[in-house]
């Protein structure tokens, strides 16, 4: 009996086990953050136009320039705005779908995908 009482804690192999897993959740998220923060500000961007007073976008073009110029402020740069998001008018209201997905490398031919899919109505200002 006080032979198992004295045995306790994590063996040294029990404690590399449990950072081998710490190790790769922590590249996991080092890896998959960057494109969330990215999708975050895409969404502020977006929802920005409806609430941006100082600037008159009254057509798509408008509005592709302002998210535009919102991409450069914030530095996101790997995205072709052309390809991600599409903007047409209806009933005086923008409709904005930004979609697309990154893929990062993680193990060998293993990769992490995110994949963003999301619709937005945006009243003209």
């Amino acid at each position: 009996m006080t032979f198992a009482r004295s045995q306790k804690g994590l063996s040294i192999l029990s404690w590399l086990v449990v950072l081998a897993v710490l190790a790769f959740l922590a590249s996991t998220a080092f890896k998959v953050l960057p494109h969330y923060l990215d999708y975050m500000s895409m969404e502020k961007i977006i929802t920005s136009v409806e609430t941006d007073k100082a600037s008159d976008i009254r057509t798509v073009g408008d509005f592709y320039t302002h998210v535009s110029k919102g991409m450069t402020v914030n530095s996101i740069r790997d995205l072709k705005l052309e390809d991600v998001l599409t903007v047409t008018v209806e009933n005086n209201e923008f409709l904005a779908h930004l979609k697309y997905e990154k893929r990062e490398p993680m193990i060998e031919n293993l990769d992490l995908v995110v994949h963003f899919d999301k619709e937005f109505r945006v009243r003209m200002p």
